[in-house]
């Protein structure tokens, strides 16, 4: 039995924002932007300051005095907007002076000018306000993507691990993907799968999934019994045209790993510098959807030998698009970019998926890499499993 244990709990999920699909700032990067950004009102000021002082005109330039409050607004707070406003005003009053403008011309420049910047600090006051709740709803996101796609080690049992996830939704942290990863007294099981549809319908019924998955896993020793329980869970829970593709794999003993897929893309097994697909033997309906067809899903059992990786994926992968409306080769690309460190396949993967799509995705996508790392000494003799073919195919219950 591939019994595991849990390692390196205190370890960074590989899911994290700097790893994801969705390239996003640094807080250091955010921190250096919001420390420059000030200084561009205060440098526009001075220019115009500048240009009015050598031409001449002194007074018609005092009306483009207003940018640098007006700009301000976008990257200062209240406090910073009303300073850089009363820097305008001053260098207005005494570019009016100096030109020998009207007073009452002057007076209404500067009035402008005021106007300007209560309501720059006002949009700024607002701006700061709405950055506030955007800050705490990220957070919260944040503790719902953790109670919902667990962080996953580098390290279960014997197995190398290494996960990628992004939402399609802007700003968002999780959507209809899933995918789960647990150690259990029956071996390393796991699954990854898509909920049809998006927003928070989806992200519901993925937290139904993941949830039964968790428990079933740890409770029944046969995997097509998980996959029952799945089913039934869904079929009380799903209206009639909901349903979730998902793979169901685990460790049952050494070097033997079993797959239900019931309707989702086949997972990509690497075995000596190859990459070949793990077609299911007896097509079986997305999960919800058993009821309708009278489908049973099958259970699959593959060799799974030391330096052998399993890679399960979402569509979000294989159907992303780039320019020329052309799928992303993840056979192809997986070839390429394939490694010992799954964690650096994935980030190969990774960037080579968005200089695919030009930079965003369109859709949820979820990447989950296994490998079996090999032993030292350990001996493949004849009766190590050494070809990638069905072994067993057996109905659910």
């Amino acid at each position: 039995m591939c019994h595991a244990r849990d390692h390196q709990r205190d370890h960074r999920p590989t899911w994290q924002p700097d790893k994801g699909f969705t390239k996003r700032r640094s807080g250091s990067g955010s921190r250096a932007a919001a420390h420059l950004a000030p200084g561009v009102p205060i440098l526009l000021i001075c220019a115009v300051a500048l240009v009015a002082f050598i031409s001449g005109a002194s007074a018609s330039w005092l009306p483009l005095l207003a940018v640098g409050p007006a700009l301000a607004a976008a990257t200062s707070r209240p406090w910073g907007v009303l300073r850089i406003g009363f820097l305008a005003a001053a260098l207005g009053a005494v570019l009016g002076a100096r030109g020998g403008a009207p007073g009452h011309e002057q007076s209404i420049a500067l009035s402008a000018l005021v106007a300007v910047t209560l309501a720059s600090g006002l949009a700024s006051a607002l701006r700061d306000r709405r950055e506030r709740v955007l800050a705490d709803v990220r957070s919260v996101a944040e503790a719902a993507q953790h109670a919902l796609l667990e962080p996953v080690p580098p390290t279960v049992g014997q197995f190398q691990v290494a996960v990628r996830y992004s939402a399609a939704a802007a700003e968002a942290r999780i959507g209809g993907d899933l995918y789960a990863l647990v150690p259990t007294p029956y071996g390393v099981r796991l699954i990854v799968g898509d909920v049809r549809g998006k927003g928070l319908p989806a992200v519901g019924t993925a937290a139904l999934v993941v949830g039964v998955f968790r428990e079933a896993a740890y409770d029944e020793p046969d995997l097509l019994d998980v996959v029952g329980r799945i089913e039934r869970s869904l079929a009380r829970n799903l209206g009639p045209d909901d349903f979730v593709t998902a793979v169901v794999a685990g460790c049952s003993g050494p070097g033997r790993m079993e797959i239900v897929n019931c309707g989702h893309a086949p997972p990509l097994m690497v075995r000596d510098g190859e990459i070949l697909a793990v077609e299911p033997t007896h097509p079986a309906p997305p999960l919800g959807l058993h009821a309708l067809t009278g489908e049973a899903p099958t259970l699959q059992i593959l060799s799974f030998a030391d330096g052998d990786q399993l890679l399960l994926y979402t569509d979000g992968v294989t159907e992303a698009r780039n320019h020329g409306r052309e799928f992303y080769p993840l056979a192809e690309r997986m070839a390429r970019h394939v490694s010992d460190q799954p964690s650096h396949t994935l980030d190969a993967l990774h960037d080579d998926l968005l200089a695919h799509v030009g930079g965003r995705l369109d859709d949820d996508a979820a990447l989950l890499l296994l490998r079996k790392p090999a032993v030292v000494g350990s001996a493949s003799g004849p009766e190590a499993p050494a070809a990638l073919a069905e072994t067993a195919a057996r109905p659910a219950h």
